[in-house]
């Protein structure tokens, strides 16, 4: 099977998963759990500030969390003639968490500009393989492991805190715009619903 390609069908939103090429990531399918996105009306060219404020925040956060900011293709075709955008990637720190992580993407759709982020899930590699090749073992609900209360928490703090990174940023620039930001709609779409 080549990188990028699978050959099982995924349930609900899907993301895709990093390979490293040169100074981009080629991304491969991973469910998307949890979103969030807004669209800024006149935010076009205000991309680096936001990514900037998002970074400041959440190192002023001092959650157990590592990140970085990488260009991301959807495939190894696209990637080769140079279609990527910029993300923040953040991983909780954690073997419980390991399998989640948040891409954040921030970029100008025409006079806007667009900010989301996506919480993912990917199976540990021997866990998809033995779901591959042994379906019917696979649980119910495909996207979660069963979490713990405490992992639970965890999760749900990870998440916040990335939410609450990017929405204060969010908030920063519609205030320069001289825009209301009690119009943001702070609640997330998936099963955490975060908001």
């Amino acid at each position: 099977m080549l990188p990028g390609k699978s050959d099982s069908k995924t349930e609900g939103r899907t993301s895709k998963r990093k390979f490293r090429r040169g100074f981009k990531e080629v991304l491969r399918r991973e469910e998307v759990i949890e979103y969030w996105d807004i669209l800024i009306e006149n935010g076009n060219g205000e991309s680096e500030r936001v990514f900037s404020d998002i970074e400041r925040n959440l190192i002023k956060s001092e959650a157990p969390i590592k990140f970085e900011r990488k260009k991301i293709a959807p495939g190894i075709i696209k990637g080769l003639i140079g279609e990527s955008r910029d993300f923040i990637l953040v991983r909780a720190k954690g073997f419980r968490l390991k399998p989640y992580q948040i891409f954040i993407n921030v970029r100008d759709y025409g006079r806007n500009l667009q900010v989301s982020w996506f919480l993912t899930y990917r199976y540990p590699l021997l866990r998809a393989l033995m779901y591959l090749i042994f379906p019917f073992l696979a649980p119910a609900s495909k996207f979660i492991e069963r979490l713990d209360l405490f992992n639970l928490q965890d999760l749900r703090a990870f998440a916040s805190v990335c939410h609450i990174s990017t929405i204060n940023a969010v908030e920063n620039l519609m205030i320069d715009l001289d825009q209301d930001t009690s119009k943001i709609n702070r609640k997330t779409k998936g099963f955490l619903g975060i908001g």
